[in-house]
């Protein structure tokens, strides 16, 4: 019998399809959730549901590579993408600024101190400039790597690290004056 994310990821990573269905009945809705916050109104629900299926069928296919206690986190980057293909594939694709407006809160159970601290982070990400909040929305939100950040805003590869650290100690220092310390994140 399955009790938590870590006996069920190991499973999982055995092929034990009890551990699939564990992941859906678990994780469902929260997956659902994701997919129509990103989608918003441009997406039906049958084209959300497809997209929930297509997240624990990536979850199953990459189990290996899901580090234990972020099984939750790793369900969310997918539901994301998986909501931004699905907008492509409709000719919708949401701006940058409004993508990250439409982030779920963290833990989806209504909990205020999360929405504060999501509150404060939207808006010390809106507050940055332009490239630097493109630079941290596309590593940090979209998960792409240094080197294709690099080449498709055209910059030097050391600029985007070097960017990135002093958005981070920016963005910190924002964090810090709203009240959120780095641990709470």
């Amino acid at each position: 019998m399955i009790v938590d994310e870590r006996q069920a990821l190991r499973a999982l990573r055995r092929r034990d399809e009890a551990a699939l269905a564990w992941f859906i009945t678990r994780y469902a809705a929260y997956v659902s959730a994701v997919i129509r916050s990103v989608g918003g109104i441009f997406l039906a629900p049958e084209d959300i549901e497809e997209a929930a299926s297509d997240v624990f069928l990536i979850l199953w296919q990459n189990a290996a590579s899901v580090r234990p206690g972020k099984e939750k986190a790793y369900l969310s980057g997918v539901a994301r993408n998986k909501a931004r293909e699905r907008l492509r594939a409709l000719g919708q694709e949401l701006p940058l600024e409004e993508d990250v407006l439409a982030l779920p809160d963290a833990d989806m159970e209504g909990d205020l101190n999360r929405r504060e601290q999501a509150d404060v982070l939207r808006r010390a990400l809106l507050g940055m400039g332009w490239p630097d909040r493109e630079l941290f929305l596309r590593h940090y939100y979209y998960g792409q790597p240094l080197s294709r950040i690099a080449e498709a805003m055209d910059m030097n590869l050391s600029t985007v690290k070097t960017r990135l650290r002093r958005g981070r100690e920016r963005l910190k220092e924002e964090l810090m004056k709203g009240g959120i310390s780095h641990e709470d994140i």
